[in-house]
C-alpha cells in the first residue's frame, strides 16, 4: 500500500517554516493560490520567530507542526 501524501496546505506551511528558519525573505513565497500562500507565510512567520529565538537544527524540529 502506498503512503499517502500530506495535503498541500501542510506542505506549504512546512516549506515556509524552513524558509523562515533559514532566514530567507518572505518575498520568496513560491505559491500563487491564496490558501497555500497564507499557509506558507504563517509557517514563515513561525520559522522566523524560532530563528530569532535561536532555535536551530534539532531544537527547531520540536516547534514544527506535523
Amino acid at each position: 500500500m502506498k503512503r499517502q501524501k500530506r495535503d498541500r496546505v501542510s506542505r506549504a506551511f512546512s516549506r515556509g517554516y524552513h524558509a523562515g528558519l533559514s532566514g530567507k525573505s518572505q518575498d520568496l513565497c513560491p505559491f500563487d493560490a491564496l490558501d497555500h500562500r497564507a499557509s506558507w507565510i504563517n509557517g514563515w512567520r513561525e520559522g522566523r520567530t524560532d530563528h530569532l529565538h535561536g532555535y536551530r537544527g534539532i531544537a527547531s524540529i520540536q516547534h514544527l507542526k506535523v
